[in-house]
């Protein structure tokens, strides 16, 4: 299983990423461990994340995401149907996670 993950930093700015180990990789971003962008910035909270069957899906998740503006990426954040319904992405592909799950 693969991961793609919003996070947000102590600046506000927010941060994309893929992983296999979410659990692993977020608290990788807390310590300040493998990123000089969230060591830099700071940790300050996991937004959303969605799993997928395939590295591949999950990196193109990623790329997708980085390319959204700030604006749209906070309204993704707020209502995460809309990468299915505004965005047309797979739904097959990506399934939206529950963050009480980490």
């Amino acid at each position: 299983m693969y991961y793609t993950y919003i996070i947000t930093c102590k600046d506000e700015t927010y941060y994309i990423g893929y992983t296999s180990d979410i659990k692993r990789r977020i608290n990788e971003h807390k310590i300040g461990k493998n990123s000089k962008y969230t060591r830099a910035r700071g940790f300050k909270n996991l937004e959303i994340y969605w799993s997928s069957n395939s590295r591949s899906n999950a990196m193109k998740l990623e790329c997708f995401l980085k390319k959204l503006t700030r604006l749209n990426k906070i309204k993704l954040i707020n209502n995460p149907s809309l990468l299915y319904d505004k965005y047309k992405v797979d739904d097959k592909k990506y399934r939206l996670e529950v963050l009480d799950e980490l």
